[in-house]
């Protein structure tokens, strides 16, 4: 597969796989613009009814023709559409997991579970400059020797922040107003500087982006306009995450319309569906990536590819890791990695009792204290195995929810109570399938703060965010020697990816609020 093509692709899932419309852009088009679905759209071409209604009974859908004979000839082209990127084989399948999750429920685990093994997890703050600085250097020799990717989850729209657009493009009041993607492209941008320091040769690491359907095309254009961030436009590629049908309670698929079905997002899990049927997992296979940092888009301290993260990972020939942060009290309302019946997963809080919650070791610790943040290593090996062989095993996640429907008029009407359900699936279930799982624990005020909410919140929300970054960055500039005056402080990517050579910059200087620190001090503003 032509690396310069595969990024037009795009994951159809759920959609899933059903992907005949998907086709190559060999004509140079940039990422997913020429990638339109060539499904048909005239009645020539269209299944006749008789045949699409047999396929659905076959499956107990017919009922999705319902209004077939009301439908103009678009609107049965549009049905027809989105009942062939059904897989139906798998819908009852699907349904009758979804609900035997759904029954699991609310089941207490702690007779099943035990924390990480000493031996399994890395303390940061209770490592060894040297021995951090060992795996540091690993890690950049693996980007000099092109064998690292960043899988990047950005499938959300900023709804909740009140931003009408892809998650990413949201600036949250920096002095450089620079965006999420921007901030985590220039990170990349600055490793591959970083590693030819210490190797003498230029590694490129590629950005593998999943995105929505609805965000994929400004997402698009925004790495476009923005000319990718000084990263090479053949090492950025987007995809797109899938979706998976609504159903109600009785195993129905919900129509949203006449000639629509209800679908929704199939959560970060679906990442590896998409990455198999979008060809990125052959993509890699033909660039010799061995190792991926995967992560959501939502953290601002996020450091991208960490260099000391895909070090310890090698070195310690993990198949799969994460990174967590110790919790901030027993009640902290965040999934724990822990392992269940001899497997590593994420257990919910609401999985554990308060008595396991707050259990702690003879040195005063959370017994179960390994909070998950949504980022995750995994070798391009463990990858291939789950798109190959486990994806289809991984857990389904249910929801109810209030779902718009159809009803026996015709008439699309919102529930004022669930009505139905939907289906996920979280990229963190793949932990058990892992013959080496390892953590690593990294302070949270240093890489973890979530982009969640609006101010108003005051919590996991732009005003929380942008004073982490600023307390970090001041953090770094006065471990290298330099006094700050007041709180406002940025530093850009290309000056310090993580706080490393900043000594020449400002040592025994002094500088006042607000600091942004550019490619030289005369960015100090």
């Amino acid at each position: 597969m032509d690396n310069g093509c595969l990024c037009r692709l795009q994951s159809e899932m759920g959609r899933n796989n059903n992907n005949s419309g998907q086709q190559h852009n060999t004509n140079g088009g940039r990422l997913l613009r020429n990638a339109i679905k060539s499904s048909p759209t005239t009645a020539t071409t269209m299944t006749d009814y008789q045949t699409l209604h047999t396929r659905l009974a076959q499956v107990g859908q017919e009922h999705l023709l319902k209004f077939w004979p009301e439908l103009t000839t678009d609107e049965r082209s549009a049905l027809e559409r989105d009942i062939n990127e059904l897989n139906l084989n798998e819908i009852k399948m699907y349904f009758d997991r979804a609900t035997i999750s759904m029954n699991e429920n609310g089941i207490k685990l702690d007779d099943r579970l035990q924390p990480i093994p000493d031996d399994q997890i890395l303390s940061i703050a209770r490592t060894s400059e040297d021995k951090l600085n060992s795996y540091r250097e690993e890690g950049l020799q693996q980007i000099s020797d092109g064998r690292v990717a960043v899988l990047l989850m950005a499938g959300g729209q900023g709804t909740r922040l009140g931003f009408d657009q892809p998650k990413g493009m949201y600036d949250v009041g920096l002095e450089s107003h620079k965006t999420l993607f921007r901030i985590q492209g220039e990170r990349i941008l600055k490793l591959g500087q970083l590693a030819e320091e210490l190797t003498g040769k230029r590694g490129h690491i590629v950005w593998y982006i999943m995105t929505s359907e609805h965000t994929k095309q400004p997402t698009l254009a925004y790495f476009e306009a923005n000319n990718y961030f000084g990263l090479l436009e053949e090492n950025v590629l987007l995809f797109e995450q899938g979706s998976l049908p609504c159903f109600d309670y009785d195993g129905r698929i919900i129509l949203d319309e006449k000639h629509r079905v209800s679908r929704s997002p199939d959560g970060n899990g679906g990442i590896y569906r998409a990455m198999q049927v979008s060809g990125i997992l052959d993509d890699m296979q033909q660039r010799g990536i061995r190792y991926l940092h995967a992560h959501s888009v939502d953290n601002i301290l996020i450091k991208v590819a960490d260099p000391v993260f895909i070090g310890y990972c090698a070195q310690e020939q993990a198949d799969c890791a994460a990174k967590v942060v110790e919790k901030s009290a027993p009640n902290e309302a965040v999934g724990v990695v822990a392992i269940v019946d001899g497997k590593y997963q994420v257990v919910e809080y609401s999985e554990i009792s308060a008595k396991t919650a707050e259990m702690r070791n003879s040195d005063g610790r959370l017994t179960f204290s390994a909070g998950n943040i949504c980022n995750h290593f995994f070798t391009a090996d463990f990858l291939q195995k789950i798109g190959s062989t486990y994806e289809r095993e991984l857990k389904l996640h249910v929801a109810k929810k209030k779902i718009p429907f159809v009803d026996n008029a015709g008439k699309r009407l919102t529930p004022d109570k669930p009505n139905g359900i939907k289906i996920e699936k979280f990229v963190f279930d793949v932990f058990e399938f892992a013959e080496k799982f390892v953590a690593m624990e990294v302070p949270r005020e240093e890489e973890f703060s979530a982009l969640k909410n609006a101010d108003a919140a005051g919590k996991d929300c732009p005003s929380t965010a942008r004073a982490d970054l600023h307390r970090l960055h001041r953090k770094y500039i006065e471990n290298a020697g330099g006094i700050v005056h007041g709180d406002i402080c940025e530093i850009a990517p290309s000056v310090s990816y993580a706080g490393e050579n900043l000594a020449h910059l400002v040592e025994g200087k002094s500088f006042s609020s607000p600091v942004y620190l550019r490619d030289s001090l005369q960015g100090h503003l």
